[in-house]
């Protein structure tokens, strides 16, 4: 448990800037959008119903959408504009943060009493006068109920941002949700959960020497939490080093390639950050775009998914392919294979792949209009699926997506009968489980290979700090890495997996 928590300094700095410059903006749409709303029935339809709208929209699916609308405007606007990490996360949360500030905010000041509002007319007041000298200082309880509930929601919201490259508490969620390290899940949560509660209690305190008129309560707790969030601030000064950013996917073996990735760049004196979590389509992506140095993808991920093809030629035309492509349309660079394959494989648990005498996905064919097929999220939408279902035209009685722990673990259970595993996951064997033979080759080839942004192409330190990967990891190693993080007992984390492969391969 103390391992988890050592994470936790870093990630709540993030967590608290990002949950602050959020409910900052929010605020500033906010404010004078309520003043407006106020004043007109139209302008308050509009904005309460466009506010509602964005709450029924998922915070995930927020999130994902503003990868590929920043990434369209940077053909506009340029290349300085992010499209991953602080600035998407920053845009959806504030989006959230709208709804209750403006609800709370219009409902205050259309119910103020009509006596007063007319006693300020009769004294003279100028409108501006009345806002601030009457209906602002009238209307602040209830407006500040708002900002409170607003502050609660992006905080726990903000533990989404991980999925768009923004460090987070997030991070230490999801990280322990798929390496089942329920210590990280449980150390990001009552981190987050603390942190919204003390901004809470915070901004309730100012609420109340608002209400009461007590200067030194507000500025006292407003004063601690800009000082939490200036603290926060200071690892983002300026060190005059260069930081190079390790993307990865979401599951183990990517958090294990990233983090060897990274101590072989830091050795080199690069500066290093991860973005860990990250979809197949956005990780390449942020790499072309240059949001992400450096990661490990697979040449079959490519092969179906970027670039469409649907032919199945050998791993080693694949490769090239995969790498020829890569340079022409966006000058990433393949600098070459690990030395390991992460294919998908179908499997089932061993004992009922024999009792049904099935050993390839064409024995499998009459059987699965009776069985069930459990999948990570991303396989049933993905082209390799569609290529099995046409060369083998098989369909099952019921398909559910999983984390992909939790697939292995539906498989283990009898909640699943199939699952598309993945070749180099040391669970296959550790769960006595049985791979079907692809024997009509629908499914293309996966080497894992080692993508380079644009940037660092022709880079010779870069190219040369990651060149001792290239054939290093043999499969047998991998799998044994993996499995150290994936099991259920004596689990270690990645960062200790990445340790015990680099001295496995003689790093």
């Amino acid at each position: 448990m103390t391992a988890a928590w050592t994470r936790v300094p870093e990630l709540l700095a993030q967590h608290l800037l990002l949950a602050m410059a959020a409910l900052l903006l929010g605020l500033a749409i906010s404010i004078p959008l309520t003043i407006w709303s106020a004043r007109s029935r139209t302008v308050a339809r509009v904005s309460l119903g466009f506010a509602s709208l964005v709450q029924t929209i998922p915070s995930l699916a927020l999130l994902a959408l503003f990868y590929p609308l920043l990434l369209s405007l940077r053909t506009i606007f340029g290349e300085w504009l992010p499209a991953l990490g602080f600035l998407p996360a920053l845009l959806a949360l504030s989006l959230y943060a709208i709804l209750p500030i403006l609800r709370n905010g219009v409902t205050g000041l259309l119910n103020l009493d009509p006596a007063v509002l007319e006693a300020a007319d009769g004294v003279g007041m100028t409108a501006r006068q009345k806002l601030l000298l009457v209906e602002a200082p009238l209307v602040l309880p209830v407006l500040m109920a708002g900002i409170r509930t607003a502050a609660v929601w992006v905080i726990g919201a903000a533990t989404l941002s991980t999925t768009v490259g923004q460090p987070s508490l997030g991070d230490l969620i999801f990280a322990g949700l798929q390496t089942q390290n329920w210590a990280l899940v449980l150390a990001g949560c009552i981190a987050a959960a603390g942190l919204a509660l003390a901004v809470d209690q915070l901004l309730g305190l100012a609420e109340t020497g608002l209400r009461q008129r007590r200067r030194g309560l507000v500025f006292g707790s407003l004063g601690i939490l800009l000082a939490g969030v200036l603290l926060a601030s200071a690892p983002m000064l300026p060190t005059g080093q260069r930081t190079v950013v390790v993307g990865a996917k979401g599951f183990s073996e990517q958090f294990i390639l990233a983090r060897v990735i990274g101590r072989q760049l830091e050795e080199a004196g690069y500066t290093v950050e991860y973005r860990e979590g990250l979809g197949s389509a956005v990780v390449y992506g942020a790499l072309a775009s240059g949001d992400v140095d450096v990661y490990v993808d697979y040449s079959g991920t490519l092969w179906t998914n970027q670039m469409g093809r649907q032919t199945v030629p050998g791993r080693e035309a694949i490769v090239e392919g995969v790498g020829e492509w890569t340079r022409q349309t966006s000058g990433v660079r393949l600098l070459g294979t690990l030395g390991f394959e992460n294919a998908y494989a179908f499997a089932m648990r061993g004992d009922q792949a024999e009792r049904l005498g099935i050993a390839t996905i064409e024995d499998l064919v009459p059987h699965a209009p009776r069985m069930s097929l459990a999948t990570d999220v991303e396989f049933l939408e993905r082209p390799e699926w569609a290529a099995v279902q046409r060369a083998y035209g098989i369909e099952f009685e019921s398909t559910r997506a999983f984390n992909p722990t939790f697939m292995y673990r539906a498989l283990a259970s009898g909640r699943a009968d199939v699952i598309p595993a993945f070749s180099s996951d040391g669970r296959i064997a550790a769960q006595d489980l049985k791979v079907l033979e692809d024997n009509r080759g629908a499914i293309p080839g996966y080497d894992a290979i080692l993508l380079i942004a644009p940037e660092h192409a022709d880079d010779d330190r870069f190219v040369e700090a990651l060149r001792p990967l290239i054939g290093a990891i043999p499969v047998e190693a991998m799998r044994e890495a993996n499995y150290m993080v994936d099991r259920d007992e004596e689990k270690v984390s990645p960062a200790e997996a990445a340790r015990w492969l680099e001295q496995r391969i003689g790093l």
